[in-house]
């Protein structure tokens, strides 16, 4: 006879966020500098920081630590490499050391103001209701103001990704997770996949005295790269950061075509590539260093025949084709699209938020920034459309794409009283305070900024030749 579930236990909030990963963390981090609600944080991982849980062992931060986190708390301690392939820029966080600053921002910011709960290890069902997936207990909350969604990102690590593709019995085959823990010789190493992942795991064989020659990238699609250097958000970067928006907008102002535009913004550095001869089809917004990206350019076996279908013991298939491989030969998944969503829905809805992107691959930035406007604002309409979603990028027209979103949004916020301060003082933000008028700007920097200004029309003026002609081809693709 099955035991009869316990009443659940009853329990009141203004906001419930689900998910305590980075994006709810930084929500939750806004509205309690800015309001004074009550808050209830749910969340299947037995510690902050969602996917960073899952992550492997040597993973960093893409970006540097100064812009991740939450607004209140820094990351970074200030500091720039000394050595290693990031060597002169920001730091780089390890997974590590992101775990353990959203444990510390829970247990010395948010629970010790006394209106925070949190419940770990629980799983959300939906209408206010979760429960332990350690006993059986029950709660349903009434949600006086909104609920906010804060897993809509859905990061997908190797860890916890199932291939898509068929794996002979006997195969040698792991996530990069397991990596470090190899100790053992192997014929070769092949990687699979060619984003974030792909490019971690590739580097981490070199570091560790794989020789190129010995590994195998397979790679679907070759993708767009941005240059770390270009990233960084202190004044000593700024012909680097502020300069380089500057050589963007000039690429959209003079390109021709889709295809010019990214002649332009490689020739000028905005984005680099593994291959010169290789055209990319693909944007996630991986950052690499130069450094990095000569190290991986070392590896010649490139396989480009498309997604694997099949993992054998001597043979590697792809859809009409195959490679060899050996039994002693180490085959790393790194096939796992990291944010597999491709649906936007209207950030404000009702009693509900769905925290995305309002700045491109700036998660975090983007769920502080809706929290403020939550917290200043009623009219549901002007909240969305302050907070219009920046899509995620996928496909390399998707750079162009998700900048002109960002560049409608960032006019819009420029013509709402307040908002220019709140960017300006936000640690999140990274860029905004760079472009405001400062007494330590250089001459050179105020002719970049001159610059900048002078570029904009014509940049927005010629958005709509390149972006027709994206439309056809997606339309032309839909119609074949």
């Amino acid at each position: 006879m099955s035991q009869a579930k316990p009443n659940a236990q009853k329990l009141n909030t203004d906001y419930l966020i689900i998910g305590a990963g980075a994006v709810g963390m930084a929500f939750a981090d806004t509205l309690l500098a800015e309001t004074d609600a009550n808050i209830i944080i749910v969340d299947k991982h037995h510690k902050p920081g969602g996917h960073w849980n899952d992550a492997y062992s040597f993973v960093t931060l893409h970006q540097p630590s100064a812009f991740y986190g939450v607004s209140s708390k820094e990351l970074s301690n200030g500091n720039r490499d000394e050595i290693g392939l990031n060597q002169g820029l920001h730091e780089l966080a390890s997974g590590a050391e992101v775990l353990s600053y959203f444990d510390q921002v829970m247990k010395h910011t948010f629970l010790p103001s006394g209106r925070v709960q949190y419940f770990p290890m629980c799983e959300y069902q939906g209408n206010g209701e979760f429960s332990s997936m350690l006993s059986n207990k029950r709660y349903k909350v009434a949600v006086n103001k909104k609920t906010i969604d804060g897993t809509y990102f859905k990061t997908s690590v190797p860890a916890t990704h199932t291939p898509s593709f068929e794996i002979e019995n006997g195969v040698k085959f792991a996530p990069l997770n397991e990596l470090p823990q190899i100790n053992d010789a192997h014929d070769g190493y092949v990687v699979i996949g060619g984003g974030k992942t792909g490019i971690d795991a590739c580097l981490w064989l070199l570091e560790n005295q794989i020789e190129a020659d010995d590994i195998t990238w397979i790679m679907p699609r070759d993708a767009w790269w941005i240059d770390r250097k270009n990233t960084q958000p202190t004044r000593e970067f700024f012909n680097n950061s502020i300069g380089t928006q500057v050589k963007q907008l000039e690429a959209l102002a003079n390109a021709e075509s889709v295809s010019d535009l990214f002649k332009r913004l490689e020739q000028s550095g905005v984005l680099l590539r593994l291959d010169k001869h290789v055209t990319p089809s693909m944007f996630h917004g991986a950052t690499v260093s130069q450094a990095e990206a000569e190290q991986l350019r070392r590896i010649k076996n490139v396989v480009r025949h498309g997604r694997v279908s099949k993992l054998g013991l001597h043979e590697i298939e792809f859809s009409g084709q195959q490679i060899p491989t050996t039994p002693n030969t180490y085959h790393i998944d790194c096939s796992a699209r990291a944010v597999p969503v491709t649906q936007t829905y209207p950030v404000f809805d009702g009693d509900a938020i769905t925290v995305q992107t309002v700045r491109a691959y700036q998660p975090v930035f983007s769920a502080a920034f809706i929290a403020h406007i939550e917290a200043n604002y009623d009219d549901e309409a002007q909240k969305n459309e302050l907070c219009t979603v920046v899509p995620l990028p996928n496909h390399d027209t998707d750079w162009l794409l998700g900048t002109a979103a960002q560049m409608q949004n960032q006019y819009r916020w420029s013509q709402e009283p307040g908002l220019r301060d709140w960017l300006v003082e936000n640690r999140l933000d990274g860029f905004t305070a760079l472009v405001q008028p400062s007494e330590d700007a250089t001459a050179e920097q105020m002719q970049i900024l001159g610059k900048m200004k002078e570029t904009v029309p014509a940049a927005v003026a010629n958005l709509p030749k390149l972006i027709g002609e994206v439309m056809a081809r997606q339309q032309a693709t839909q119609n074949s």
